[in-house]
Formats: structure tokens, sequence, C-alpha cells
């Protein structure tokens, strides 16, 4: 099931499935140690001796408060004529996900009403040696294991404390777990279980007729006993109310610090472009890895996630929050990919949160010869992203540490990585992680890393190795026109195989070939790149009610048709971004520019309520497919709206004073101030 309006704050992130139960839970890293592993920890209602667990008898709205990294979850319920309206945040500070539940009672006299929580705890990713029990001190559930420590509270307006408690096995002889035991409005009681457990508690209310109440419950995390003793403390002193509301006001602070110009953008995709942003904050970790995606349910096609710093992602979304303004998240994320880079100047496939080497299918031997399981896109966007990092920022103490670790290592590793012949760089494995050979994408972002090598090396008074580097990113575009673009087709090919002489070309529509426009690589006015995006426009259009565009021609994952003809493949956000990306590049005028809007308009429609955006939606009902939220899937958002800004601030001159009429730049001229206009 999708995961939905995700909370956090770097070190703790919770994620909701859309019946509102908690599927993930990761500490003390986004996407590293999840302690739910996808298992629903539940909410209930007892009332009148009637019970319901929030599921999908329930009329549910999942959303978020504006601006704001707290959710605005509403939940009805006929058959109990009982109404919940509830806001869950994680502290921007502190590690605690805390819950406020405002109950309405929809009948005409006074009513008792309980509240139940479940946990269903796997700390550490596993079930084993778990230990969950009552602590009679802070009247509150702890669940532990090793350094993870969870202690589980409420309170309602008289009291701190919760009112029903049990811990029990679950999974093991058939075992449910204690939250079938709340089913009657009672929990036994029982104060300590170990091994595979789970919790329930339960807290009191008295709601008057057709009046309401409200409670709050919370999950303090930490490595010690004493450190969640002094998370619920701090709780009480502080008041969830308390909680709730300065993290409201951090991310309002947050998203809006730029106070950016949106001209006479429709509402609805403005206040996407900030939930966008916020929604991307969640998925990245304090100590900078930008995770692709936090959803366990992926699991089970492959035992395995989303939750990896791949450099090529991680490179987008970085680029995104730089045009953006967000200095210091992307700072972090440089210094991550500073620190796990190898001694030659390469990235590997991917990285956990902690820098550690994550998972991999990419062998390291082929043919019988040894072979970098590298794909050298995500190795050059890296730099890119770093130059335009400086270039927005001017951030030169940031950067003098990194000049020889990271930027020229890795410019020297891709000098390196070349084919004598041709000047193109070696095989590796394309950004979609399938096949292994020269690709037009990695070709263009080795060129755009080079550039920016280039430019950070005359920056540094090296000219001699700036123009070094730009001679070899000259010749190797020369090189992609002469191995790669097919007179005979209209297009380049979209990866090629090394033959005795040249490529064995696959010429296989690709939505990567939008790179050799977005990536600056080459004018998009160029004959060859005009019919090279007009072919790929063509024919990866999803030619259904839905729209949108394919990665390429017969995608195979998470297909759901085989009518190629009209469905090349499912829909892509990130694939439909590129054409508005391209359709930017391209504009004359401000008419062509405005078709733009339909794109992203486009994507709005087809995010879940909440704001979040899957990796593709199915071409015949628009339903989420694959994870959810796709970190990049925001970022691609976020860079078209910025570019498409900017581009119309370009085009809006006045002819009198020279000025913009129009500006949204933090560092822009003075806009114009002619009375003409």
């Amino acid at each position: 099931m999708p995961r939905d309006i995700p909370v956090g704050n770097g070190s703790m992130l919770v994620t909701f499935d859309r019946e509102y139960q908690i599927r993930d839970f990761y500490y003390p890293h986004v996407g590293q140690e999840n302690h739910s592993v996808g298992h629903p920890s539940r909410m209930g209602v007892w009332v009148d001796g009637q019970f319901s667990w929030l599921n999908n008898e329930w009329q549910k709205i999942l959303n978020y408060k504006e601006d704001t990294l707290v959710t605005d979850v509403k939940a009805k319920n006929n058959r109990l004529k009982i109404e919940l309206q509830m806001y869950d945040t994680v502290d921007f500070h502190l590690n605690i996900f805390v819950k406020e539940i405002i109950v309405r009672n929809l009948e005409g006299r006074d009513r008792e009403i309980r509240l139940f929580f479940n946990h269903d705890f796997h700390i550490y990713g596993n079930e084993v040696g778990d230990t969950a029990y009552y602590d009679p001190d802070t009247r509150a559930v702890i669940h532990y294991k090793a350094q993870r420590y969870f202690l589980i509270n409420c309170c309602d307006p008289s009291k701190c404390g919760i009112d029903h408690f049990a811990t029990g096995i679950k999974e093991v002889s058939g075992a449910e777990g204690t939250w079938r035991d709340a089913e009657d409005g009672k929990l036994s009681g029982n104060p300590i279980a170990q091994g595979s457990v789970d919790s329930t508690l339960g807290i009191n209310l008295e709601v008057k007729a057709y009046g309401e109440n409200v409670a709050h419950y919370w999950i303090a995390a930490g490595t010690k006993h004493r450190e969640v003793v002094k998370l619920n403390k701090i709780i009480w002193e502080k008041t969830p109310e308390e909680l709730i509301r300065r993290t409201e006001n951090y991310w309002k602070l947050w998203v809006n610090k730029e106070m950016i110009n949106f001209y006479d953008l429709p509402q609805k995709i403005v206040s996407f472009f900030k939930r966008s942003l916020l929604i991307i904050r969640t998925q990245i970790d304090a100590h900078g890895a930008i995770i692709a995606a936090n959803d366990s349910d992926i699991i089970t096609a492959g035992r395995d996630t989303y939750s990896y710093m791949w450099p090529r992602d991680g490179a987008m979304v970085a680029y995104a929050l730089i045009k953006c303004g967000y200095m210091d998240v992307t700072k972090q994320f440089f210094k991550f990919c500073a620190e796990v880079i190898s001694a030659e100047g390469y990235l590997l496939h991917k990285y956990n949160p902690d820098g550690s080497l994550a998972s991999s299918w990419h062998p390291w031997l082929r043919d019988n010869q040894k072979s970098l399981p590298i794909q050298e896109d995500g190795i050059a966007l890296v730099i890119w992203a770093l130059w335009n990092h400086y270039n927005e920022f001017r951030d030169i103490e940031f950067v003098k540490p990194l000049y020889k670790s990271l930027i020229i290592n890795t410019a020297e590793f891709m000098v390196r990585f070349r084919d004598e012949e041709t000047g193109l760089p070696l095989s590796s494995y394309d950004l979609w992680e399938e096949r292994y050979g020269v690709h037009t994408f990695t070709v263009s972002a080795v060129i755009a890393g080079l550039r920016a090598a280039g430019n950070f090396a005359c920056a540094f008074g090296e000219q001699e190795c700036g123009r070094k580097y730009y001679d070899i990113a000259n010749k190797m575009k020369d090189a992609l026109v002469t191995y790669f673009y097919q007179e005979k087709e209209g297009w380049f090919a979209r990866m090629g195989t090394k033959a005795l002489k040249g490529y064995e070309l696959d010429m296989t529509a690709d939505a990567s070939l939008f790179g050799l426009v977005t990536l600056d690589v080459f004018s998009p006015e160029l004959p060859i790149i005009a019919s090279t995006m007009n072919a790929v426009k063509e024919k990866l259009r999803v030619k259904t009610s839905v729209g949108g565009i394919a990665r390429y021609t017969n995608d195979y994952y998470h297909q759901i048709s085989n009518d190629i003809e009209r469905i090349p493949g499912n829909p892509w956000f990130i694939c439909t971004l590129w054409l508005a990306d391209y359709e930017i590049a391209k504009a004359r005028n401000l008419a062509e520019l405005n078709s733009v809007l339909s794109i992203m308009e486009w994507v709005v429609d087809r995010a879940f309520a909440s704001g979040v955006l899957a990796e593709q939606v199915n071409p015949y009902t628009n339903e989420p497919l694959s994870v959810s939220p796709l970190t990049w899937s925001h970022a691609a958002f976020v860079t078209v709206l910025v570019k498409y800004m900017e581009k119309r601030e370009k085009m809006a001159v006045c002819t009198e004073c020279g000025n913009s009429v129009l500006y949204m730049h933090r560092h822009a001229q003075k806009p114009c101030e002619s009375e003409l206009h």
C-alpha cells in the first residue's frame, strides 16, 4: 500500500499508509533502521460496546496543514457516530512523534469514548529479542532492544498517562498480538513481554452530547532509557500542543524563507511547489544522505528497498534545492559524497544513510575481467550539482576543502575513464540501472560534470587544468554526435555497445535523451536535437486519457499493458517533467512558455490529496505505482517550476530601463518601476 503524509526531522521519519496506519518508523537515520518494516501500528475507537479500527469503515481524508509538516487528517464513522480530527508531526528538534486527536461526538447524549493505539515494532528491523513493558514511573509503555528505546504515552486535558495497557506475544504459534485484546474495549494489563512482542494502550475520554474532547499521544525515541524518560518529561512540561505549534511554525518559516515571487501562477501549483519542498525534506537524513524513497512495501518485490542514497538521485534533488536557496541542506549532501568517494575518484552504486556501502546488483566481474560496478552519470552529476551550489551561493569556504578531494579527484577519474579510440566514456550502468554500455544520458552528464570541474579549476586559478577539462568535454560532445546520432532515424541512440569499429547502437526511444538539453549540453534549437526531442515525445507519449511520458519503449518495470503502441510504458513523473524542462529551454515567447503550465497541472492532478507523488501512475486509472513518495519526482517538479519562472523573468524585459518586469531571484536586480507597466 503506498505511503502517504510522511513526517520527520532528519533523524526520525514516520510514514503512514492510505488507511492512516503507521507503516514505517525510521530512527536514528532517515531510511535506516526501520523499526516497523511495514508492519502496521493501528489506532482504534471503542464506544457504546462497539469497536472499530480505523480501517475502510471510516471515511478518511489525509492531508497536511498548509505549508507545514503537520498532518491534517479527518476520519468519520457513521455507524459509531464519531468524527476524529488528527494532527501528526515529528518535533523539528527532538526525536518525538506527537499526535493530537480531537474526538467529536455526533450523538445527542454524553458518551465515554476510548482510544486505543497498537504498536507492532520490529526493532532494528526484526522481531527477535524485543521487550515491551509498562513503566509505572512514567505511566507509559516502553519498547526496547539494545540501544533503541521507544516510550509511548498519552494524555487528556485532566491527566498524563495511559488508562489501559497490554503487552504480549505476536507472530508466534498463531498469536496475532495485543491489538485483538482491545476489541472488547479492555486490555489485559499484562506488564511485560519479550521476544516477538507488541503492545496496545488506551485512554478514556468523556465527550458531551454533540461536543468534543481532545487527547494527545506520542512516541519518544532514544538510545537509552534515561533519554526517553527525559523526553517524556519535556513533553509534560512543554505540553504536546506546544511541540505541535512550534514545529508548525518552524516549517512555515523554512518553506517560505526565500519569499519567492510566483507572479500569477495558479495557487494549486504554488501550494504544490511548497508541499514538494517539505516532502523532499522528510526524505533527507541529518548527516546528508538524500534518500530515493522510504516505502517498505517494495520489499515484497525483491527483498530490498529504495531507502538508499543514489548519487544521481541525490544530485538531482540537491540541484532542485539549490535552485530554491536551501544552502545548508545541500552542503551536508556534498560532505556526505566527499566522505564516501573512493580514492580513485568514483562513487559506487548506492550508499546507506550512515555512509556504509549499500546492497548492489552490479557485478565486479564481466567476461572474466574486472569491471567497475558504477553508474558514471551519478558521479558526474554530483560535481555538476556542486558547481551550481557554488555558483548560486559563492560559498568559497565550503568548497575549498572539497576542491581536491571531491572535485579534482572525480574529474581526473572521468578523464581516465574514457575510450582511447572514441574519447567517449567507458561502459558503465545506465541511469535506469538495467543496461551496461555507453549511454547518451551518461555522456551528457559527464560533459556537464567536466565543464563544472573546469569552472572550479579556473575559479581556483588553475587555468591549464580547467582548459583540459573543457577541451575533453568539447571533444566528447563532438564524439557523441559522431557515434550516436543517426541521420536515418533522426535521433540519438540511447546507448551503444563497443564494437570493433565504433558502437552497436540501441535506438530505443528513451526519456533520458531529454538530458541532452536539460543538462545544457546542446542548444534545443539545433536540428539534430529538435528531431530527437520530437521523436522521444511522440514515441513515449502515453496515448490514453491519463497521458504523460513513459521511461522508454516497452518498459517492463511494473508494466500494466502490453499494448506498446498506445502505452510504451507507465507514465513517470520525472520523465513527464523532463518534457516540461525541455519545453522551457526551447520556448521563444510567453505563449510557448506557458504551455508548460499544463504539464505542471497534470502532475498536481495526479498527486495524492496530501501532495505526495509516487514514481509512476497506472496508464488507465491514474493510481500510484511503485514507491511513494519518490524524492526525485518532487525535485523534478520543483526544478521545472523554478526554471519556468527564470525563463519568464528573462522574457519580460522592459525596453525602457532594461530591467525585468517580473522577478523571482533572491539576488535579482531592482525590478522595473517604469510607469509604462
